[in-house]
């Protein structure tokens, strides 16, 4: 079996924990010398096609508005990131959003944060990660 990995994908929503995911997605595309895309899911009327900032628009300091993905770039950029994006999908499913988005992007790894809830919380709660993860065509990383 071949394990092929041509891009990751972080997905973001500006908690403690994705400021931890971020970190670990742009160490992994470093390491790795992969393109990296940050998404933020929007629960807006906006259609179903994601608004994306590619490397171009973003080395030239054309930011999307979601302070999640900001300060993801920001911290990209201050690694010293050159290939990355920027994603404003939106969605009313999280998890599905974040799916959909990688596997019609052809996304090969998905990296995500999760806050470790668990019983009676994570029952009520429910857990975008542990969605993710069944869902997903490619492997997932959860970042705790």
């Amino acid at each position: 079996m071949t394990v092929t990995m041509d891009k990751i994908l972080c997905a973001t929503d500006g908690s403690a924990t994705s400021t931890k995911t971020v970190a670990y997605a742009i160490e992994l595309a470093q390491r790795l010398a992969l393109p990296l895309s940050f998404l933020t899911v929007v629960d807006v009327d906006e259609g179903d096609t994601p608004m994306i900032w590619d490397a171009e628009v973003l080395l030239a300091g054309k930011l999307p508005v979601d302070k999640p993905l900001v300060v993801a770039i920001e911290h990209a950029l201050k690694a010293g990131m050159r290939r990355i994006a920027a994603v404003r999908a939106p969605g009313k499913e999280i998890a599905k959003t974040i799916v959909d988005y990688a596997e019609k992007n052809s996304y090969h790894h998905i990296v995500m944060g999760s806050a470790g809830l668990t019983g009676a919380k994570r029952f009520l709660i429910g857990s975008v990660a542990a969605d993710v993860v069944n869902l997903a065509h490619c492997p997932v990383t959860v970042v705790r």
